[in-house]
């Protein structure tokens, strides 16, 4: 009755929230074994997800899993999860798993919550609760089938610290299975520093700053503040920026320390993606939109002049403060 974690990689490491789900599954598994599987990793990842709470590690390593599908994946995470008797099998809200879990949960004849925000335990049943119509509410899966398959969005639980006293069982795969894939081109977005997810200051522009240039008025703002630049989903809809910057229901679930909103009107779905950050600032020539609602601070005014002022008296504000 052991809980599987699907382990997404940043480069050669564990994502946030991958670590994060550990975190999860420690509490879920009421003693049972914490099973992590990952493919296409350096050996030496087992030691590191041992450290964050996991019991067992199901590594395909890089050498012989060079060029990872969904359909490997779903073939090694089911033969893990029936191997090791999972009843309940976890993955990032991410295009990762979001690819994953739907494969997974129809082959091993489970129930499947895709972007849930909390997954609990009550009365020996499972809990998925997850935003519905459009982020306006929040429904409350109650599972019933023997085996689930759950994504959870990034940034609501905390990840464990490092523990190098624990041990575990690696248990390493030496060949992938059969896929009925073949990969042909991969391409990544050219993402310099801080990733969305990983940032603690993001500056976030929405349909009000009138076009792509835009932007560009944010940037030296996030730049001053060591944070990235974000956007809700219209700015993306209308190739205003990439893709990769959108938050929201449909885009990326941050939770910075400080989110700044400019241009921004609030609506639930974008809401859903950064209402869990620290302290929220909106930037809106409308006095009434809802962001403010939601906002700690408010500035109503145009973000043209606001943001290269604020940019201004931060970077005049002492080095050491």
């Amino acid at each position: 009755m052991s809980v599987l974690i699907a382990i997404e990689l940043t480069g050669e490491k564990p994502s946030n929230a991958s670590l994060e789900l550990l975190a999860l599954a420690r509490t879920l598994a009421n003693g049972n074994p914490v099973v992590a599987l990952s493919l296409g990793a350096d050996v030496g990842l087992t030691e590191t997800l041992i450290a964050r709470g996991a019991d067992k590690v199901v590594l395909g390593a890089r050498e012989t899993f060079t060029d990872i599908n969904s359909d490997v994946w779903a073939t090694c995470a089911t033969d893990a999860a029936r191997k090791h008797g999972a009843t309940l099998v976890l993955a990032p809200h991410t295009p990762f798993g979001a690819d994953i879990a739907p494969r997974l949960a129809f082959r091993l004849n489970a129930a499947c919550a895709t972007g849930c925000v909390s997954i609990d335990r009550q009365d020996g049943a499972l809990l998925c609760t997850r935003a519905a119509h459009g982020g306006n509410v929040r429904e409350v899966l109650r599972m019933k089938a023997r085996v689930t398959v759950a994504t959870l969005r990034a940034g609501v639980y905390d990840a464990l610290p490092a523990d190098t006293t624990r041990k575990g069982e690696g248990i390493i795969l030496t060949e992938p299975p059969p896929s009925r894939i073949r990969v042909l081109e991969r391409k990544r977005d050219a993402a310099e520093g801080v990733r969305l997810e990983d940032a603690k200051v993001i500056v976030a522009g929405g349909r009000g700053l009138g076009g792509a240039e835009g932007f560009k008025v944010l940037e030296p703002l996030a730049h001053a503040l060591g944070g990235v630049v974000g956007a809700s989903r219209v700015p993306c809809d209308l190739n205003w920026c990439s893709h990769a910057m959108q938050i929201g229901l449909t885009g990326k679930t941050v939770t910075p320390e400080l989110y700044i909103a400019v241009g921004i009107s609030g609506a639930s779905h974008h809401l859903a993606g950064c209402g869990n950050a620290k302290t929220i600032i909106a930037i809106n020539t409308d006095k009434d939109a809802a962001i403010f609602r939601e906002a700690r601070f408010g500035v109503t005014g145009d973000f043209a002049k606001v943001v290269p002022a604020l940019t201004a008296a931060i970077r005049a504000l002492p080095k050491d403060l």
